[in-house]
């Protein structure tokens, strides 16, 4: 495993956005409390071991509240050798991209990777105003989907997450389950 994988730029950050994985709609439940799927269990064990192979393990992991991500992060977690620091972020559900950009910008600086488990259409669009380049061909599979188990890896060369704004990230890589099978 390369250290380029594992560490944000030098002197930058790295923002990992997880979608929960595919979930679950079982009749009268409640959208928050809504669980995974079948597949998206195994989709978000699948992704959880892509992490850990690739280096990819946070220093914090910013969750939402509803029952999907928890379970996709349950599920995520079990892959990694060395656990993040884990905080449960109501504001995260169901949120549009400025609430999501206000809680990433109100992490400490000591953490330099986060990832941040939610839902759509924020995730994406946060995504979308975040990216100002990256690899070509994962810029064109993000602005195509962003399904259901889909990983961003963003990189900033920015010193703090206060500093981070729209089109100053490159996204690293996007993968998703079915890029992985």
């Amino acid at each position: 495993m390369s250290n380029k994988n594992r560490d944000a730029p030098a002197g930058g950050r790295r923002l990992i956005l997880l979608r929960h994985a595919k979930s679950d709609w079982p009749d009268g439940v409640d959208d928050k409390k809504r669980p995974l799927a079948d597949r998206g269990r195994k989709a978000a064990s699948l992704m959880g071991d892509y992490l850990e192979r690739e280096g990819l393990v946070p220093d914090l992991v910013l969750v939402s509240t509803a029952e999907r991500t928890q379970q996709t992060w349950g599920r995520v977690k079990k892959a990694f050798s060395q656990a993040p620091e884990v905080r449960d972020a109501d504001a995260i559900y169901e949120a549009p991209a400025e609430t999501l950009m206000s809680v990433l910008k109100g992490v400490e600086p000591a953490f330099r990777v986060v990832m941040m488990i939610g839902h759509n259409p924020g995730m994406e669009d946060l995504a979308a105003k975040l990216i100002g380049g990256g690899d070509p061909e994962a810029l064109r599979r993000i602005s195509e989907k962003y399904p259901t188990g889909g990983l961003a890896v963003i990189d900033f060369t920015a010193d703090t997450w206060q500093a981070i704004g729209s089109a100053s990230g490159v996204l690293e890589r996007f993968v998703t389950p079915r890029s992985l099978v």
